[in-house]
Formats: structure tokens, sequence, C-alpha cells
């Protein structure tokens, strides 16, 4: 068996790898060999990559090396030390390089570097004679002893600045740069003397001890700290990046004097996207002092007036660059001595702003196709432009205090509240507040979206709070467990108190909670964005996907919206509908709830329909709103589905004013026996309990009611002359003679009010698939809904056996531990709840082929859960206004993604298994009576018989 190849040399215009393989090479090392060799044949310093394989070996051997892997660096050595004509370690004329991580994809300084390695006390003395500049030679050591003991040997940093300092104070300079060889020769002494008191032992002299250092220092820095976090924040996949490759280079100096420097550049400006050329450059400096901020950089306009020709260089490569990768550019480059070397090219972080910008223009320019645009854009940046954000200088200053979980995203600021009450009647008197609770529930709704922001100190990111302010576009931040409620106007945070009224700052984008106030930006939208999101509508209205019998044409974006500001927000954000209007939500409003309350508390069908009556015209008039805000485009409309005692009062105030409804109504109830009937409504389990469709069956008159209402606004609607496309929902059906029985009674209704209207007026009726039983017996509910859309919160949660509202208390260590990869309520649970969605599909549209399906849990906005979704089969997505262009992209990339799925699956060699089958499926003239039924024509027939897989013997015996 063929050795697995470890090690890849780049340099002399040529190289091993190339830009194809970054799960190999890592983007640092893969770019570096396409540098090196044609057709950009670069200035490149020769150089080896070790392999991301031996990253995930070293972790599974118990941070060792596979066997064959010194072989092959001492090889590749060999061939480095030949081409530089130097030797690592030599005493007059020394090899000197750089150890460099580089992971598949770019994650700046979140891991290790070191440079100037084969340094020793010998070999700096060999280098300041060669070069006639012991200064550069004592610097370039310094450096290295700073940063080996520091990286590869765990040494504080501020230790090794301290002695700097120090050193600077008695030369009475403060620039590094002001340094003389005896300052830097003095410094030396003490970094050594400091890490042997550090470490025990003596810096190391040995130049192949001090590399294979290096080496295992940055196969160790993928698991720091801060690389870890990253990967968490930038939706790492760590399945697919699965380490980091480290390349060794030869040492290129840009500190070796006034015509020496070392630059960063970016072939357009990451900040706003503009095509201008943006760098930094360094006068006598090494790499890390620009990007570690040690020295200001100038620009490098800068540079075109003192050394033009390099000037003239480095923009030829840049665009060079750019015109190849098709993309914007960050580079790293270095001048020694009046010579360019490049040491670096990836593609630039940028804004949401800068990535849209981008996009557009290099398509303008023909430089990119739009699927390659859309595909380059990830929604995350999308999502940055649609919130508020913190004013930059005043983040700068801003004194974090906690983090919580990232639950809605946006900057807030205000005086913090603890009740909803509270954060309405400060509202109103123009105050900004930021709702601090330790969970929220649906009457804190006025609360809420009178708050710039909501804290909580409980719950996960599809808590109510999360789930609710996310709807509303109202930064959050949940699951903060620093926050600690002292009393009712005082908590405490990480041991500091704050009052009723001071002032705390929340970023829903990164989680972390601000003391004081920090000033916002309202988002800035363009018409980039726009021209962009069209194109992702062409890419997603223009999809076909045939999966089994069913064609299912284009892939919609809709929205979650419970009031007719919701569906204003929603069509102005491009939803082609309204994929879940949540009744409950409705039933708060202060003019309903009274009522509501009543017909809760009522002990007979003819009182509940009395208090009933009074929230129809109301509930009329929202319908009407939200079906002129969606301008004809579906709604689909939740039936009531919390179970009742959510809706009870809370304090005796509120259940007096309902003891006054019933009173008026004609009942004797007294409050005391009110309290006693909202009392036995709780339940021990209420997630599983009295709630959704179980409510129509015990209290037919409640959606009896609202179906009265939908085609009432529906007749209104089409008087005045605005196109309707209303839809009913019905939730919480896990048996089939549910939801038979529901439609009935909702189709009763209709027919009623046309008939007293004189108008019809065409109402879908469909269901939830939340219960586990419900796909599973998807071909008999299918009998009696028009439609499906998964409700993957409670589907999650029951699928599971997980609440959300707890699971944060252990997700965590699921994840540490690997048992989990995602939060199954962020992303869809492909495996177990994606298993079902599948199945009910596949189910439903074996009866009914067209049979239309969308989903409207919170993964309705997470693009791993949307690509999903379009490779299952689903109509469409829904999800909070605010997260539909988001939805847009990702629905366009799953269709791209799918796309290039499919051009690259290998075709299928259905000929010699035709071949195979055709002889023994021509020998069986016994099946020809079977195709005298007249449903089934054998001409159609007989090309399925010769499929290995499908008998027709089988086929048509089940059919009888």
């Amino acid at each position: 068996m063929a050795k697995t190849k470890y090690v890849y040399y780049f340099g002399d215009g040529d190289a091993e790898g190339d830009e194809s393989m970054r799960l190999i090479l890592g983007g640092k090392g893969a770019n570096l060999a396409q540098m090196a060799k044609k057709p950009l044949s670069l200035p490149v310093p020769s150089g080896f990559t070790i392999s991301i394989d031996v990253c995930q070996e070293y972790y599974k051997l118990g941070r060792k090396y596979p066997e064959t892997l010194a072989a092959e660096v001492a090889k590749n050595l060999a061939k480095l030390e030949k081409s530089m004509g130097k030797k690592l370690g030599d005493e007059k004329d020394p090899l000197l390089v750089s150890v460099r991580s580089g992971a598949a994809e770019s994650m700046p300084g979140m891991m290790d570097t070191i440079l100037n390695l084969g340094l020793n006390d010998k070999s700096v003395i060999g280098l300041a004679t060669k070069t006639n500049n012991p200064r550069f030679a004592w610097d370039a050591y310094r450096r290295f002893i700073q940063m080996f003991g520091n990286v590869a040997m765990g040494v504080d940093h501020d230790k090794f600045e301290a002695i700097i300092e120090e050193v600077k104070e008695k030369a009475g300079v403060k620039e590094d740069t002001e340094l003389t060889t005896e300052n830097l020769q003095e410094i030396v002494a003490k970094y050594k003397a400091m890490y042997k008191k550090e470490k025990g032992k003596d810096f190391p002299q040995d130049p192949q001890e001090q590399m294979w250092g290096a080496i295992g220092a940055v196969f160790g820095s993928w698991m720091n700290e801060r690389a870890i976090i990253y990967r968490k924040l930038n939706n790492i996949d760590e399945r697919v990046i699965k380490g980091t490759a480290v390349t060794v280079m030869a040492m290129v100096f840009g500190n070796m004097g006034e015509t020496s420097g070392t630059g960063v550049a970016f072939s357009r400006d990451p900040s706003t996207g503009e095509n201008k050329f943006m760098a930094e450059y360094l006068i006598n400096a090494q790499g890390e002092d620009v990007v570690a901020g040690i020295r200001t950089p100038m620009d490098i306009s800068a540079l075109e007036k003192q050394q033009p020709k390099i000037f003239e260089e480095i923009t030829k490569i840049r665009n060079r660059l750019e015109k190849h990768y098709r993309d914007m550019q960050d580079m790293e480059f270095t001048v020694q001595e009046g010579k360019l070397y490049m040491l670096q090219c990836r593609s630039g972080k940028r804004t949401g702003a800068a990535a849209i910008k981008m996009a557009v223009d290099m398509v303008a320019e023909k430089m990119i196709t739009k699927e390659t645009a859309i595909s380059r854009v990830k929604p995350d940046q999308i999502d940055s432009l649609l919130h508020p954000t913190f004013n930059k200088a005043e983040l700068a200053k801003g004194i974090k205090i906690a983090t919580g979980l990232n639950a809605s995203p946006g900057a807030a600021c205000g005086q913090i509240v603890f009740t909803a009450a509270e954060a309405e009647k400060w509202a109103k008197d123009g105050k900004k507040v930021l709702l601090v609770r330790k969970e929220t529930s649906p009457d804190d709704i006025a609360g809420m979206v009178a708050a710039e922001g909501i804290l909580t100190a409980t719950g996960g990111r599809t808590s109510h709070a999360a789930v609710v302010a996310r709807g509303m576009n109202t930064p959050c931040v949940c699951g903060c467990g620093d926050v600690k409620f002292l009393d009712a106007k005082t908590i405490s945070i990480n041991g500091k108190k704050y009052s009723e009224g001071a002032f705390l700052s929340i970023d829903g984008s990164t989680g972390i909670v601000y003391e004081g106030k920090i000033a916002t930006e309202p988002a800035k939208l363009g018409k980039d964005l726009e021209t962009f999101l069209g194109w992702c509508d062409e890419v997603r209205n223009g999809s076909v996907r045939k999966i089994g019998k069913s064609t299912i044409k284009g892939f919609g974006v809709r929205a979650n919206g419970d009031q007719p500001i919701d569906a204003e927000n929603a069509f102005a954000f491009g939803a082609e509908g309204i994929g879940l209007c949540r009744t409950e939500h409705m039933f708060f409003d202060p003019a309903k709830l009274p009522y509501f309350q009543a017909m809760i508390g009522s002990e007979t069908k003819e009182m509940r329909e009395v208090a009933l009556k009074h929230i129809l015209p109301l509930q009329q008039k929202d319908f009407v709103g939200i079906f002129k805000a969606m301008k004809g485009q579906p709604v689909i409309i939740r039936f009531l589905d919390p179970p009742l005692h959510e809706f009870t009062p809370k304090t005796d105030a509120d259940l007096n004013k309902v003891v006054d409804v019933l009173k008026k109504q004609g009942s004797k109830v007294d409050a005391s026996a009110l309290k006693a009937i909202f009392n036995s409504l709780h339940e021990f389990n209420p997630m599983m309990g009295h709630r959704g469709c179980r409510l129509a069956i015990t209290y037919p008159e409640i959606f009896m009611m609202q179906t009265e209402a939908v085609a009432l606004a529906a007749i209104e609607c089409q008087k005045a002359g605005v196109k309707v496309q209303p839809n009913i929902m019905i939730p919480i059906v896990g048996e089939p003679n549910e939801l038979a029985t529901i439609r009935k009674e909702c189709e009763e209704v209709i027919a009623r009010v046309q008939k007293e209207k004189g108008v019809k007026t065409s109402i879908n009726i469909g269901t939830m698939i939340e219960i586990p039983r419900a796909a599973i017996l998807s071909d008999q509910i299918v009998q009696s809904a028009d439609f499906y859309s998964f409700g993957t919160n409670d589907l999650t949660q029951m699928t599971f056996g997980y609440s959300r509202d707890d699971a944060a208390k252990f997700l965590d260590v699921y994840y540490e531990r690997k048992i989990l990869a995602d939060d199954p309520f962020k992303t869809l649970d492909s495996n177990g709840v994606g298993a079902l969605i599948k199945m009910a599909v596949e189910k439903a549209r074996s009866v009914k082929p067209d049979f239309h399906c969308g989903i409207c849990g919170e993964h309705g906005g997470d693009p791993a859960s949307i690509k999903f979704c379009y490779e299952a089969g689903l109509n469409y997505v829904s999800c909070s206004p605010f997260r539909v262009p988001v939805a847009r992209l990702a629905a366009a990339q799953a269709v791209i993604a799918s796309k290039a799925a499919a051009a690259k699956a290998p075709a299928k060699k259905a000929a010699p298994a035709k071949k195979a089958a055709a002889k023994p499926a021509a020998k069986a003239p016994a099946k020809k009576p079977a195709a005298k039924a007249p449903a089934k024509k054998a001409p159609a027939k007989k090309p399925a018989a010769k499929a290995p897989a499908k008998k027709a013997p089988a086929k048509k015996t089940t059919k009888k």
C-alpha cells in the first residue's frame, strides 16, 4: 500500500500542491503553492507545508506524530536548504524559517506563528557578520526568544514585555526601533535568564529542537481557547474543517533597514467594499509589528513616494491575484533590501456591507457570475445589515460585565426595568428601556414591544423571549446566568448591584452585556442589497425539483407574523406570504383579553359564545389588516394553540375586570369562584396538555369563531378589490380523526358565512405537523388536509424529549463532549426530526402528488435548516420578518448547492443492468393478464419491468 504523503514542497517556481488542496494544505499552504507555480509565478520564499492530516493524527495519537513524518520533514528541509543556499543552524550563514498555521478556512490571529527560528547564541553572531547588520541580527534573536518562549513554551508574554520596557526606560527611549545593538543584547540576556527561571532549563540552542517545538505549538494552537471560541462564533464546522496545516518557510526580513519593510494589503476596502487598494506598510519592521499593532503603519500611498518600483510591483500583483482568484484578496508581503516577497494571500474577511457591494460590483465587472456572487455572501453578513449596531468609537470605551446567548441580533441601550408593566409605563413617558427578566411569558408581550432590548437570566435561543424578540427585530440576550435578582427593584451582575433605572447596553449579535450607555446607529440598507436579493429570488423561483412522483417548482420564503405591522415588515423584506400567523398573540390585546378570559371562565357553551361575539369583529379586523398588507400573497392562520391557563388573569385587579364582563353577560359568578375555575386549568405538563386541536374538540366554539372571522375578513377584502389567499391551520394534530372532525365544522361555518354574505371565498384548511405520530400517520391525515406546515420547535421537543427552555442547562456539555454537533433548536436535526419530516412529505405526496408542504418553526430562518428543507422537497420556509432577507439568500444557496452536487454525481451506468434484467422479464407471459386493468396500460409498465429492483409481479399483485 502506498505511503501517506504528509509534506508538500513549494518554491523555485514550482509546487507540489495548488489552490484546490485547501482541505489538505490549509488556505495558507494551498495559496502559497499556487502563487509559487505557474501561471502566477510570484516571488514566494521557498518552504514546505505539513498537511492537515498530520494535525488529525497528532490528536488521535495523544499529541504524537505519524512514524513517517520526521523523515519527510528532513527530506523537504534539505530541499529548502539547497534552494536557499543556507543550512538551518549554520553558525556562519544560518537559514532562518518561520513556522505558521493555516486552516482550510481563514482564522486570522486565532492560531500561532513563530518567526526567525534557527537562531541561537552562535548563529546570531554569524547572521550579524553575514549581513553586516548586528542590530538587525540581535533584534531578530530577541523576537525569536519572545515568540518561541511564549507560543511554544507557555512563558507569559507580559514577562517579556516588562523586560523590554525596563531596558527602554533605562536607555531613555520610547520606540523599539530606537534600541541599539547593545540594548538588544541586554534584552536577549535578560530574556534567557527569565526563561531559565520560568522553565528550569536553558533556552534551546538546537535548531531541530526549536523547529519541532514550534511545529507542535502550531498544531497545539488548533485547540487553544481563542481558536475554539472563534470557530463557534463563526460557525466553522469541525467535521469539515478538521485542523490546521503547518507551513515552514524561509524567512525574509523587513527589519534590515530603511529599504526594508512589511505590509498587509487588501485588494478592495474590506469595510465598504469599494474597489480601491487598501494597504498599510511599516519601514524597518517585521509582520508581527503590523498585525499586533505594535507600531502605527503608514498608508500604502507613502510607499509610492519612497519606493515607487516596489509600489508598482505590489499594485500589479494585487490586480493579478484578484483576477486569478476572482475575489478580494488579503495579502501579506515583505520587502527585504529593495526586493519584494509575497508571504500570504487569502480571500479577505469583510463586513456585510462590503460583501454585498463586492458581489454586485464583481458581477458588473464580469469577474464572477450571479451564482458565484450568491454563494460567496454569508447569511450572517446579510443579517448584520438588518439590525442597529453600536457606534464603533463608543463601543471601544464600553465596559463588558457579562455574556449570555446571542438570541436576537442588534444593539440596544436603555434604563433597566423588571416588569412588562413598568416597561410600558416608562416607554410611554418617552424613556428608552431595557426589559430585564428572569424569563418572559406570553403576557409580557406589551412590555417586550415597548422595550429597546430584552435581557433574561434563563432560557435559550428558542425560549419565548428569543422567539418573540426575533419576530419583532428586538435585540435580545438570553440565558445570562450572571444576572441575579436580589429583589423587585435590584439585580446584581457578577457581584455588582444595578437598580431599576440604571443604564445597560446589550449586543444581541454577540451576547455581550455592557455597563452604561453606548450609542447605537440604525442599519443602513442600499440598492446593492436589493439588487443582490433580486438575484437570489431569480434562482429560488426558477428552481425545479423532481422527487418521486412530485415536481416542485420554486422554493418560497414566507414570514411568521401575528399583527398587520408584522405583515407590512415581512412584505417590505420580500416575503412571499405569511407562513404562520399565531392568533394567540392577538388575544393579549387589551381590547380582547378580558372577553377571552371571560370565555375561559364561562361554564356553559352559550356564555362562551356570548364572550366570543365581542372578540369576533376585533379578530376580523386583525385578519383584514394582514390580508391587505400581504397584497394577495398566501396567509396561513394558526388557530389558538397554547393551553388556556396562559391567558388567565395574574392580578386581582385583572380578575375583577373579568368578573365585570361576565356580570354584564348575565353571569352570577363572583371573584373567588372565578379564581377557582382559573386555578383548575393548571396543568403539570402544559406542552402536551389541553391545547391546540384538543381545545377545538372540547370547545368547538373557539375555532368556529376564528373560522368565521377569517371568512368575514376574506369576503370584506374581496369586496374592496383586495386579492386574498387565506389558509386555516389546525395545530397539534396527532390523530387523523381530530383534523377530519375540526375540518368538517370549519367548512360548515365557511359555507354559512358565504351564504349570509352572498359571496364565495376559497379557504384552504391544513395542519401543523409537530407530533411524531402525525408524521407517521401522514398518509391518513393528508386525506383531510390541503397543506402541511412543520412546526419544528415542538416537533424537535417531542422527538428529542428535550424542553427547549430547559435544554440550555445541559446542551453545552453535549457539544463539548461531541455528543451533539449543533443546537437542535437552532439547526434542524436532519437525522431524527428531519427523517420524520421526509417521511411525512413522502407519505402525503404518495396520496396527493402536488401536496403543499412548508416549515414555520424557528428553523425556517436557519441557513443549514433551509438547505435541508430544499433537499426534503418542501415548497417554502417561513421565518421571522427580519430574517426574510437571510432566508432568501440561504434558499438560493441551497438551490445552487443542489445543482452543484447533482453535476458532480457520477453518471449512472444503467445499460448493463438493463441487459441483465431483460431476459428474465421477457420470459414471464403469465404477467400479461394484469395489464388488462383499465387503469394500468401494459406499454407503460414494460420498461419498469426491466429494472431489477422493481419486479413486475410484486407491483401488480399488491395493487389488486
